[in-house]
């Protein structure tokens, strides 16, 4: 919500650090959870006929959100809240736009101090709320909904934190409200698809995985004043480890079916590369006396994590937004019976692929993968691919809000949980503290106090 300015930047992470390495108990694995608290691995909520939400953050994501979630059936957009009173005028008049007039006709509105979402809680009282602000004030806005009675959707990541983690956890146990990451890419085609034949047994057991987030976003820093460059620039001068693990390992997580009952993550190991393409790119792009020029980059252009789960499985985890090279989430899940991958889509399988390969030494991509998306397209892409389009990142972004709504007014349990957005999200700090470590293995807390084991699968939703 709020611009970090460097100088506050550089106190809060200094401080989160320096609690971090004093904090020698930071898993917490043997805390036991208060007998008032509820584990929400599978949990229910009351069944909501409309969704009343709050938005807060209508910049880069907040906004088509909105927009997506006011056209859908027994909704309704209550509050819209951002620092800058434009932003909200905007977005109210999309949400307006998308519904047609006769809905959303009483949107509270609020803009200007940086603690607004705090008083729109207070006031409207929303059954969710949707948090798109940037990443320092993700953690504080999800706990303040839900102890303001909403439950929290929040973009990625949950927090940057373990602590902030552990926090969250806490909140949504004792307030026993929803606080799901809002992981779009686990709603992409491909990705659905992948999870499909993964349940299908299709590449047998799975083994290892691939996951990534490659994508030159130095252009960025021309966002100096709002905007997410103006606020992430700092982290990457002042951070050094994965800072974005979500989109590339939310996907494989699920089709491993970490955390749920198999298996779940148990440690990892962290390197980067140096730093050198934003200071080249500032140095290019800037006078010499320009702040981007001041800033000593500290986080490597390249880090690469591999981490271990319990069963001794493994999954690669890369991150680059500074190099020239083509986006790739890399989508990779190999099995002992054959292989699925992404960027470009290609899938092999032992004693090949039914009427297009012979075996497991040709992919089948291109062209021929029409036949396996007539096959093997998720169920959930299947119904609401038509609805979704054009709702943002390839329909990815429709389809989870739609589910997200679906859920709450059948009183199902979400797609992700509380513990898996952590977990995701959990790679960054540990990351950071493995590369500053030298690459010393650093163990994931276990957010769910053991409860990972009797929590069910995501099921192939139809």
């Amino acid at each position: 919500m709020k611009n970090l300015n460097r100088r506050s930047f550089i106190q809060k992470t200094s401080l989160t650090a320096a609690a971090v390495s004093l904090a020698p108990g930071y898993l917490r694995a043997n805390y036991e959870r208060p007998l008032s608290s509820t584990y929400m691995g599978g949990f229910s909520a009351p069944k909501l006929e409309t969704v009343r939400a709050a938005f807060i953050g209508v910049g880069a994501r907040g906004g088509t959100h909105a927009k997506f979630f006011a056209a859908l059936a027994g909704t309704e957009v209550v509050a819209i809240c951002d620092l800058y009173e434009d932003l909200v005028n905007e977005k109210t008049r999309w949400v307006k736009e998308a519904a047609g007039a006769n809905r959303h006709k009483n949107i509270a509105q609020y803009w200007g101090s940086e603690d607004e979402w705090r008083t729109m809680l207070k006031e409207v009282k929303p059954d969710v709320v949707f948090i798109a602000t940037n990443w320092a004030n993700h953690a504080p806005m999800a706990i303040g909904a839900m102890e303001n009675g909403a439950h929290a959707f929040v973009e990625v990541p949950m927090a940057t934190t373990i602590q902030d983690m552990w926090d969250i956890v806490d909140t949504s146990e004792r307030t026993q409200k929803h606080c799901m990451m809002l992981e779009n890419v686990n709603y992409s085609r491909d990705e659905l698809m992948f999870l499909n034949m993964c349940r299908k047994g299709l590449i047998g057991e799975i083994l290892h995985g691939e996951a990534a987030y490659i994508h030159e976003l130095r252009w960025q820093m021309e966002e100096q004043e709002r905007g997410t460059g103006s606020w992430r620039t700092h982290h990457y001068a002042n951070r050094n480890g994965n800072l974005y693990p979500t989109h590339g390992l939310g996907p494989v997580s699920q089709y491993m079916n970490l955390a749920r009952q198999d298996d779940t993550f148990g440690s990892l190991v962290s390197f980067s590369t140096p730093s050198r393409g934003r200071e080249l790119y500032a140095e290019k792009k800037y006078p010499e006396d320009h702040k981007w020029n001041q800033l000593d980059f500290k986080g490597g252009d390249l880090n690469t994590s591999i981490i271990k789960t319990t069963l001794g499985k493994t999954i690669l985890v890369q991150w680059d937004e500074t190099s020239p090279r083509p986006y790739s989430r890399l989508n990779l899940v190999q099995g002992t019976k054959g292989i699925l991958a992404g960027f470009p889509t290609r899938v092999a399988l032992e004693g090949g692929v039914d009427g297009i390969t012979k075996d497991h030494h040709s992919w089948v991509q291109g062209e021929q993968l029409e036949k396996l998306y007539e096959k093997y397209d998720h169920p959930l892409y299947k119904r609401l691919n038509v609805a979704a389009k054009g709702s943002g990142h390839g329909g990815m972004d429709g389809i989870m809000v739609y589910r997200i709504v679906e859920c709450l007014q059948k009183g199902l349990p979400l797609d992700q949980n509380v513990y898996e957005g952590c977990l995701w999200s959990a790679v960054s700090p540990l990351s950071e503290r493995s590369v500053a470590s030298g690459g010393a293995p650093q163990p994931f807390p276990d957010f769910t106090r053991g409860n990972w084991k009797d929590t069910a699968p995501l099921e192939i939703i139809s």
